[in-house]
């Protein structure tokens, strides 16, 4: 952890370094062997950072504030993009965005968790961790896509439900109980895909479908490493053997069959790149999309309930 968190200090101190010299404009024989020589070391530190493998690292790659949230995916996957707000009961949850869009030409209709980035959005979005109403906004609108027979991407990114007093009065629960028998139900192709931390129910209240996707440096996971560790050793610094034993990462999650394909990022991360990122999800998107259309909603809907029904069913001779 030490030896990852110091390549990403020398990575941005390097990039800054990088950015100053191009901005002075050097074009000298001595600046350009200079500025090789420093692209050089970042290609290097990002191919050791893609080498990252321990479930801890994965964690904080996961964490990273500068990742790609919903809106950012939104902005370079969809066009046409227009948001629907509230759940016609209590009001609107910011932490979930969902609305009309296109996807290649294609109507779709997309739903997604959003974190914010500066400590204004963030609050403003409760971190990312959502609202009963936000559940209920989030199945209006895949209620909408199965009335007009529209496929539903979504993009999970949350620690999990908003924790509050308030959100347990207005039934946080149920919303999230009622949104996991809905989307099992639903008669159009629906694709979920975990750009950053998956968090428990509240990751699964959106991510119920016939593909479920993660990118390489996402987790999914019914509570954080920190939660287990408290629990289980009653010390949460243990977090890292913790993040191990959970098997929370995207190959460990493909191997016991709880996802279906691994998005890959840059290398160093989605972070490093955000069109990139965008790019290589975009790909996945089309392919998974594409092979779903060809498959009978009634079998569809079959196959995403025994999907779900058999997970975590392991059988021994």
């Amino acid at each position: 952890m030490e030896a990852s968190l110091k390549a990403q200090q020398e990575l941005e101190q390097i990039e800054q370094q990088v950015a100053q010299i191009e901005a002075n404009g050097g074009k000298n024989a001595e600046t350009q062997r200079q500025l090789a020589q420093l692209h050089e070391r970042i290609h290097t530190l990002r191919q050791e950072m893609s080498a990252l493998n321990s479930a801890w690292q994965k964690t904080e790659l996961a964490r990273h504030p500068q990742r790609p949230q919903t809106l950012d995916y939104i902005e370079r996957v969809f066009t046409d993009f227009s948001e629907i707000h509230g759940d016609r009961g209590f009001g609107d949850d910011p932490a979930i965005v969902c609305g009309m869009a296109r996807f290649h030409g294609e109507e779709i209709l997309v739903v997604g968790t959003q974190k914010g980035r500066d400590m204004k959005q963030r609050v403003h979005r409760h971190f990312g961790t959502p609202h009963p109403e936000g559940y209920r906004k989030a199945l209006r609108v895949m209620q909408i896509a199965e009335k007009f027979r529209r496929p539903i991407f979504s993009l999970v990114d949350t620690d999990g439900a908003y924790p509050g007093i308030h959100a347990e009065e207005r039934g946080q629960a149920e919303a999230i109980a009622y949104n996991l028998r809905e989307m099992a139900r639903l008669e159009v192709p629906i694709i979920a895909t975990v750009i950053g931390v998956g968090g428990s129910g509240g990751a699964l209240a959106i991510a119920v479908a016939d593909r479920v996707l993660m990118m390489e440096n996402s987790i999914y996971s019914v509570i954080s490493p920190e939660g287990c560790a408290a629990i289980m050793w009653r010390d949460a610094s243990k977090k890292e053997l913790a993040a191990e034993a959970m098997r929370i990462t995207a190959p460990d999650l493909k191997e016991l069959g709880v996802i279906d394909d691994i998005v890959p990022e840059p290398e160093g991360g989605a972070h490093r790149d955000h069109e990139a990122a965008a790019n290589l999800l975009d790909v996945n998107l089309q392919k998974h999309l594409a092979e779903l259309q060809k498959i009978p909603i009634s079998d569809l809907i079959v196959s995403r309930y025994n999907k779900f029904r058999t997970m975590a069913q392991f059988f021994t001779d």
